[in-house]
């Protein structure tokens, strides 16, 4: 087991970039790896919601992991998304990140179902133990329509490969309540931009962020002087990114960072039905923002 994968820091939830055809760009991904290490990143993402995963299909998952697997070469972890609302696919989607190189699995909690706290227990446990990597939760009830309650997560982290949780319930009592619960071995990292170094103030150890996409550098700078103490320079990294952190949500995910991904020149391409390209007003507000910070291409 790759018990020695880290989950903290800047992570990268990835894009997945496509040719103006609809097809994956290979090239494309490989280039935003690179780009992505060679700015100090401490991990990547691969898959998930930001990687438009409910559209990929089977060929193109493996295409994706060997892809950046290969391209990230062991310098930082690979967690690959296969968290599906079936336990036997999301069971099926872990065994293939882990024969295709992957350091660990990034498991969100079933959507539609709304299964029962116990329900969620045994999805997460049963991943768990059908695979050798590290685990990590993705608690998201606003795109899950269920929260995974701390109780529930306590019971997860007994279990020996759950040792982190991507938190993006929006509910910042909550996440107290987890970082004050949990054993100080579980990694609590962040899955709202906005909110990491509220989160790293209280003892999180970092994000898995969609806007590193574009700035790696910059949110990787402000994990890394929250995790040393140096809250002056995080903060000040912070409130410089807060109007991009905002304006990436201005539509569903992963819809305007794709958009400010292809302003700065970066391989991102269009998005995938169901979703569609930006209303023209936001477009023009998230353009602002994107030229406003320099990174216009």
């Amino acid at each position: 087991m790759k018990q020695q994968v880290k989950v903290e820091g800047a992570i990268t939830a990835m894009i997945t970039p496509f040719a103006e055809g609809g097809g994956l760009d290979v090239e494309g991904l490989r280039e935003n790896v690179n780009f992505q290490i060679g700015n100090s990143i401490s991990g990547l993402v691969p898959l998930g919601t930001t990687g438009e995963s409910p559209t990929i299909s089977d060929d193109e998952r493996e295409t994706v992991i060997r892809t950046v697997v290969a391209a990230a070469a062991g310098r930082v972890p690979v967690i690959v998304g296969t968290g599906t609302n079936s336990t036997k696919h999301s069971i099926e989607l872990s065994r293939q990140a882990a024969a295709l190189g992957a350091d660990a699995v990034l498991v969100v909690s079933p959507y539609y179902n709304k299964p029962t706290q116990e329900g969620l227990y045994r999805h997460f446990k049963a991943i768990a133990e059908s695979i050798r990597l590290p685990v990590v939760v993705y608690n998201i009830q606003g795109r899950t329509g269920v929260n995974i309650e701390t109780a529930t997560l306590q019971r997860m982290a007994l279990v020996k490969n759950i040792i982190a949780v991507k938190e993006a319930s929006g509910n910042v009592s909550q996440m107290m309540d987890v970082l004050d619960q949990l054993p100080g071995s579980f990694s609590v990292v962040s899955g709202d931009d906005n909110l990491t170094l509220p989160l790293m103030s209280l003892g999180g150890r970092g994000v898995i962020s969609v806007v590193s996409n574009l700035v790696p550098g910059k949110v990787s700078a402000m994990c890394a002087a929250a995790l040393k103490g140096d809250f002056a320079a995080a903060r000040r990294l912070h409130f410089e990114m807060l109007p991009l952190f905002k304006a990436a949500f201005i539509e569903t995910n992963p819809i305007p960072i794709k958009a400010a991904m292809g302003m700065a020149g970066l391989p991102a391409g269009p998005v995938r039905m169901p979703l569609c390209e930006m209303q023209p007003a936001n477009l023009e507000k998230l353009r602002a923002v994107v030229k406003k910070m320099g990174l216009v291409k």
